[in-house]
């Protein structure tokens, strides 16, 4: 039996831990998480290249504070080929998860005219204070 994610719109990766368990305790029921019980075939501790997949094949929105997974060669080689979308939380901006919580709400009204006028992945932004801005992938070395 499958589970139901019908409604689901957001992945929120282990670094954005925080503010998923926040936005869900508030009443979303549009983000999953590693370890969420809608998501069980992407646990606790399983590592990018384990859920990008999953995630890509479900056609979900990566909520991420992971610095990094735009920039290491085999996550940006499965960024690209699977089509991640990504919104990496914060930007420049140490914020706590409340915080991003907040900025998230804010924002989210953008990110979805943002989302809708990139279409499919690979792509990626930033959520700041001051707005949601594309990040640049790098390219594959050669």
């Amino acid at each position: 039996m499958g589970v139901d994610l019908e409604g689901v719109i957001y992945f929120a990766d282990e670094n954005a831990l925080g503010v998923a368990k926040l936005l869900l305790r508030a009443g979303r029921a549009d983000l999953v998480h590693p370890g969420h019980r809608q998501l069980p075939q992407v646990p606790l501790g399983a590592t990018d290249l384990e859920w990008m997949p999953v995630v890509a094949r479900l056609d979900l929105l990566v909520l991420t504070r992971d610095r990094r997974i735009r920039s290491r060669p085999a996550e940006l080689e499965a960024y690209r080929r699977l089509g991640i979308r990504s919104v990496w939380l914060g930007g420049k901006h140490d914020m706590n998860p409340r915080d991003l919580m907040a900025l998230f709400k804010k924002q989210e009204v953008r990110l979805t005219q943002v989302a809708r006028k990139n279409g499919p992945g690979p792509w990626a932004v930033s959520m700041s204070p001051s707005g949601v801005r594309p990040l640049r992938l790098p390219e594959p070395r050669t």
